[in-house]
This record gives structure tokens, sequence and C-alpha cells, in this order.
């Protein structure tokens, strides 16, 4: 009977994480979408997003209220190009939501399986996908042409961010699995590393976007909205949901195989669609929302497809983790090098 109960808990609390990731991660797009157009600095907002997570976790953490694992300047030189990478992804999708709407954003986020797959047989020397996963993968490529065709709103400036994002996204779904499978940090120091270590980077990217001036201009002038209340609720709603997805993205990134994660995102995906077409008129037309209903399809496709084929060698790998290491009860880290490049489509 307490097997029973252990493993009710246990399935409760998995649960529970997934639920809160997929509603932080519906609802973030949209989120950021709203304080971009409210407080037009894509850079302090993220700043203010990454200080706003480091210091909750610091704070709660000297209550007594949560433990991290404390800073060493070890750990942070490890971690550093996981979270350089995560702070261009971020950068990037700022950047791309204060030129375009969440339509655009979800259609390049969805592009990724197509590059994650090219990348592994190229790069990775894994097999050619199954004729399913090519038919899905071009499902996905022929929605995202139909949306940028019928895109009206289309700017050379928000499509290169386009790019700029789909490049960088890809990149850290490849890499960031490694860092966070191998490096030993408790979820809460994750997020801890990883908003501490990207804050520092702030200040340069700042520079470098030139940035700064703008902020500086605005305040000497008193031109910007920096104090009215919708601005500062859009950007204290945007720390917010930025640090619950930050602990429930790592959290449930461990929880759950690399696979249900992805099946995860693609959800999510259709939620902040419908979220978006009904909070407000900042979407796609009705042509361009049929072609991204059709690119999250081919997405939905390829995740069976992917997930058909490796369900095998999974359980055979789950077996062999179980017998060769009774302490480890993270099945990820067994399972790293199959799943890396497929983790949140």
């Amino acid at each position: 009977m307490s097997s029973i109960r252990v493993d009710s808990s246990k399935q409760l609390a998995t649960s529970s994480l997934v639920v809160g990731y997929a509603l932080c991660s519906s609802l973030l797009a949209v989120i950021n979408k709203f304080a971009i157009t409210k407080f037009n600095y894509p850079g302090l907002l993220t700043a203010l997003q990454y200080l706003t997570s480091a210091l909750g976790v610091w704070v709660l953490g000297k209550l007594g209220l949560l433990y991290h694992d404390s800073f060493s300047y070890e750990t942070a030189k490890k971690f550093l190009p996981a979270a350089l990478v995560f702070y261009l992804a971020i950068f990037t999708n700022t950047n791309l939501l204060r030129h375009a709407n969440v339509d655009t954003f979800i259609v390049f986020r969805s592009l990724t399986p197509l590059l994650v797959a090219i990348a592994d047989t190229l790069f990775r020397k894994q097999p050619i996908p199954s004729k399913l996963t090519f038919v899905s993968l071009f499902v996905i490529l022929g929605g995202a042409v139909g949306y940028v065709a019928t895109d009206s709103a289309f700017t050379l400036t928000a499509y290169s961010w386009a790019l700029a994002y789909l490049v960088t996204i890809t990149s850290e779904m490849v890499y960031i699995k490694h860092i966070v499978s191998n490096i030993g940090l408790n979820t809460w120091g994750l997020v801890f590393y990883n908003n501490l270590l990207s804050l520092m980077m702030a200040p340069l990217f700042w520079i470098l976007t030139g940035e700064y001036s703008e902020v500086f201009a605005s305040w000497g002038s008193k031109a910007g909205n920096w104090f009215e209340f919708d601005a500062f609720f859009a950007v204290s709603l945007s720390c917010i949901f930025g640090f619950l997805i930050s602990f429930f993205g790592f959290a449930a990134r461990k929880a759950i195989s690399a696979t249900a994660f992805t099946v995860t995102g693609v959800v999510n995906k259709f939620l902040t669609v419908v979220i978006n077409v009904f909070i407000w008129d900042k979407h796609a037309s009705p042509v361009g929302l049929f072609c991204l209903v059709f690119t999250l399809a081919g997405g939905v496709l390829y995740q069976q497809s992917v997930t058909g084929a490796g369900s095998a060698p999974l359980q055979r790998e789950t077996v062999s983790k179980q017998t060769g290491d009774e302490n480890d009860g993270d099945e990820e880290s067994q399972l790293i090098k199959k799943t890396d490049g497929d983790e949140e489509n």
C-alpha cells in the first residue's frame, strides 16, 4: 500500500510540473508580446526578468523556503556556454516579438524539428529519418511557407530576427539538454545559475545593440511610459511568469522523458494560438492561422513518428539504466545521446 501511495504522489507531482509548464509556456509568449508593446525595450525587459528570477531564488533560499546549489566559479564556467545559448535564444525571441506577432514566432519555433533532424543526420551521424518523419517535417515546412506567403505584416527586420531566433533556439535545444543532465545541479540551482549568468551578460548586449541610448534618452526627456500602470503591470507580469517558467521548465525536463516534453511543447502552441486569437487583434489573417494550424499538425505528426520509432530503444535503455545504477533516478541522463536534439519542438 505504501508503494502505491508513493507512486501516486510521484505521478501527481510530475503531472503538476507538466501542467504548470504547459500553462506558463502557453501564456508567456502572449504576455511578452503585451509587455513589449507597453515597454519597448527588449534588452532591459529580459534583464529585469533575469534579475527577478535570480533574486527570487536567492531570497527564497535565504528564507529557507527552498534549497539551491551555492554559487561557485568552477560550476559557473561549466554552465556559461549553456547560459550564453539560452540568453541568445531569449534575446532573439524578445526582439522577434517586438517586430512581429505571436503567430510568426510560433511558426518559426515549429520549424526547429526540421533543422534538428538535418543537424542530427549531418553532424551527429544519426540514421536518416523515417518516411513518416520526413512527411511530417515537410508538412511543417509547407505550413510555414504558406504562412510567410500570406503574411501581410511581413517586414525584413521581423523575419531577420525570426531567422536568428530559429538558429539560436535550435542550438539551445541540441546543447542545453546535455548541460541540464550532466552538470549535477538541482532544479533551483539550474534556475539560479541560468538567470544570474544571463543577467551578467545583459549589459554587454544592451550596449552592442545601442538600446542603452534609447533608454537614457527616454528617461532624460521623460518621454517614456516608465511609471504608467499598464507598462508596470505588463513588465511585472512578464517577470513573474519568467520566474515560473524557469522553474517549471527545468523541473519538467528532469521529471519526464524528452519525447513527453516535446509533446507538451506542441500542445502549448495550440493553447497559445487560441489565447492569442481571443484576447486581442495582434494575430494573423484567417489564411495565416490555417497555415499555422497546418504547421502545428505537422508537429503532432512528427512527435507520433519519433515516439513510435523510439519506444523500443527507450525501453531497453531504461532497463539497462535501472540495473546499472540504482541510485540514479534521472532517466534523461541515460537517454541524452539519443534525444538531446528532440526535446522541445
